[in-house]
């Protein structure tokens, strides 16, 4: 049998749809809630399978790790809250084989954006390792864009089937997801003691939006593609800006002495 493990904060819009559609493929769901103050845990509630652990918000990876630890069984499915398992990934994952632990497997998400399936760009489709035994893998400390640490000798298998990924309900929880992540993917850079680069700053968020509007097509997602596009270009110059904020502040801080 496999674990479901999901964080959650203030996510009640999806909640329910992740976990309809998880009916039948776990009697152990595990929901990690970091402060959620709407009906997060309430919709939660309604579903048999799931145990709830309330926490403080210890970053990405950490918070995961500690549903991994709560979860009944050692094989685990990690998913998002805005993450639904399409009816061929069910099947695929109700015939894996649990008996190898050595195998992770992961799984191709499908992006969408205020419901609409995004199919050029950045977005088109991307593939992450989702399904392991605890045993063999652990997610790292990273504050943003977390990864899982491996032990050697791990193999990857590609599952059939797709997760349907709703990324952003609205526009503006589009802006502020944007702005949460650069601010935290600045303050790794900080911590690894990098710095805000012209090219970071100016020439690679350009170049980027170039890529993704024309060279991957994003424009023939039409205004969806525009904003995707430009709002990860964006984003590119944000992260840095913080980050040559945070360094400017240390430096001054530190003259203040």
């Amino acid at each position: 049998m496999l674990s479901v493990v999901i964080i959650t904060k203030n996510e009640e819009k999806q909640i329910g749809k992740t976990l309809q559609a998880l009916a039948g493929l776990s009697d152990d769901i595990i929901i990690v809630d970091s402060g959620s103050t709407d009906n997060t845990i309430a919709v939660c509630k309604q579903f048999p399978a799931v145990t709830i652990m309330e926490t403080v918000w210890l970053g990405y990876g950490a918070t995961k790790n500690l549903g991994i630890e709560k979860a009944k069984y050692d094989w685990i499915l990690s998913l998002d809250a805005d993450e639904v398992p399409d009816e061929k990934l069910k099947q695929s994952l109700n015939q894996i084989n649990l008996e190898n632990k050595n195998i992770i497997y992961s799984i191709t998400r499908q992006n969408y954006f205020c419901n609409k399936r995004i199919r050029f760009g950045e977005w088109s489709s991307d593939t992450h390792m989702r399904v392991f035994n605890r045993s063999m893998a652990k997610w790292n400390d990273a504050p943003v864009h977390e990864d899982l640490d491996v032990k050697p000798g791990i193999k990857v298998i590609n599952l059939e089937g797709k997760i349907k990924h709703y990324t952003s309900a609205s526009v503006n929880d589009y802006i502020e997801k944007t702005m949460n992540y650069a601010r935290l993917h600045a303050e790794k850079n900080f911590k690894q003691g990098k710095k805000a680069s012209f090219i970071k700053l100016y020439v690679a968020p350009s170049f980027g939006f170039i890529k993704h509007y024309f060279f991957e097509l994003g424009f023939l997602d039409g205004y969806e593609g525009y904003l995707i596009a430009k709002t990860t270009a964006w984003y590119g110059f944000l992260k840095y800006a913080y980050l040559r904020d945070l360094t400017r502040q240390a430096a001054a801080n530190k003259h203040s002495w």
